[in-house]
């Protein structure tokens, strides 16, 4: 992906709006550097990033030039923004290197160990988490920092008041939220129905994770019984054993007997087992979308980090990230039967005007203060509907929507823009302006024009 295209991809503004050039050669290893407040990670111009995010981070914006209607950048603003999304920066766990004797320990005892013993082992080997200074807990928007910032330096170069670019989310929503619920036991799956009940209550619609092999027998009557009130079905891992990344000898075996599932449930998504994750084998997935890649994954076995609130192409596969912390983890790992943490996520992705995705599963959703807590959630986000116009939806809808989006184009006629593509009518045209020294994004335009030349 080009620089330009990293830009037009995520705001769908005119391509002319997106003028950077890089200023060097790169380094020929990737490492840490800073770009004002943000962490970044990958090749760096002029001179070596750093190989760990504590030490003393070169701040990139002291190499910035802006000339010629140009910003120069020091870096490859692309590979960067690739090396956050895919977790370059994550480098064990890229070739498969995501399982050991001790997992594969874990998961074959963990069907007889009670949630007491395993949340014990859990946070025995998650020791340390709120000490880790890179991605950023408990929300991470560095990629939209990042992009948010670049575009405003163009801006500059090119001495321009305001830049239109199509709004993320149909009907002018202000931002996305999803609710994902895992089926992991043969309780859960009898806890099913009560869930929907649940969920209806407040008039959201969620998405059920179904395990297709070992844990509980799936019949076709059960995935009928979510589709016919109006849920959606999406494939989780194949057995739930945490070895489906173990090697990509196995994971190709495995993805194809995944695929074959997810054409026999009619399901177009798809989520790992325990968010484990290897993106550079997802080609191999018959998936329109994955939804196994978290925000910021401190208290999840596999660390990493997507570092960013919107969903993103990796390849054909569109990326659907965890953007929340996990029911279990709330619960069991932080013992917080609060709404407290959920909503200070909430509002930080809103920030960004970003994707609010929630794990919750109905095989823990057994005692009253998780019930409780979960009602507390729903209630949170319906009112959000309400006063901010948060779009509620499934999974399906967002990749719908994303793919409509990605494709569509602003043009411009007589001085006026309109946009053109499939899904247009619930589009809508938005504006890049600078206040303050930041930039800020609005659906009405700026009284000024959008050029002060």
């Amino acid at each position: 992906m080009s620089v330009t295209n990293c830009i037009t991809e995520y705001y769908k503004c005119p391509i002319r709006y997106a003028g950077f050039a890089l200023t060097g050669e790169l380094s020929a290893k990737s490492g840490y550097f800073r770009f004002g407040e943000d962490t970044l990670y990958g090749q760096f111009s002029g001179r070596q990033p750093a190989v760990s995010p504590t030490g003393p981070l070169w701040d990139a914006l002291q190499d910035v030039h802006l000339e010629d209607g140009t910003a120069g950048l020091p870096f490859d603003l692309s590979q960067v923004v690739d090396s956050l999304r895919f977790e370059m920066y994550a480098e064990d766990w890229r070739n498969g290197r995501a399982s050991s004797a001790l997992v594969s320990l874990y998961y074959f005892l963990r069907p007889i160990l009670p949630v007491a013993v395993r949340k014990h082992l859990q946070k025995m080997r998650l020791r340390g988490w709120e000490k880790i200074p890179f991605p950023q807990w408990p929300v991470d928007r560095t990629v939209d920092n990042l992009l948010e910032h670049v575009l405003l330096l163009s801006m500059r170069a090119q001495n321009l008041k305001q830049i239109p670019f199509i709004w993320f989310w149909p009907e002018a929503a202000s931002s996305c939220a999803l609710i994902t619920h895992d089926v992991e036991t043969t309780l859960g799956v009898d806890l099913c129905r009560m869930l929907m009940d649940v969920n209806d209550s407040f008039g959201i619609k969620a998405s059920f994770q179904v395990i297709p092999e070992e844990r509980y027998h799936v019949t076709p009557a059960f995935l009928q019984s979510i589709r016919d009130r109006g849920f959606e079905v999406v494939v989780h891992d194949l057995n739930h054993d945490g070895n489906l990344f173990r090697d990509r000898r196995s994971f190709a075996e495995r993805a194809a007997k995944i695929n074959a599932y997810g054409k026999k449930f009619g399901a177009t998504g798809f989520r790992a087992g325990v968010l484990y994750r290897n993106q550079s084998w997802f080609h191999m997935l018959d998936f329109e979308y994955d939804m196994s890649v978290p925000n910021v994954a401190h208290l999840d076995p596999q660390r990493g980090g997507c570092c960013t609130v919107m969903p993103y192409f990796v390849g054909e596969v569109l990326e659907i990230p965890v953007t929340t912390t996990q029911d279990y983890t709330l619960f069991n790992i932080l013992n917080d039967y609060s709404t407290t943490l959920w909503q200070r996520q909430i509002e930080l992705i809103m920030e960004k005007h970003g994707l609010i995705s929630v794990v919750i599963h109905p095989d823990y959703l057994t005692s009253e203060r998780a019930r409780d807590t979960y009602d507390g959630l729903l209630a949170h986000l319906a009112q959000l509907k309400s006063e901010k116009k948060l779009w509620i939806t499934t999974p399906g809808e967002v990749n719908t929507w994303w793919r409509q989006r990605s494709k569509m184009e602003l043009v411009e006629e007589d001085g006026q823009w309109r946009i053109e593509g499939m899904g247009k009518e619930r589009a809508s045209i938005a504006y890049a302006s600078e206040r303050d020294g930041r930039l800020v994004l609005s659906l009405e335009a700026a009284p000024s024009p959008v050029s002060s030349r």
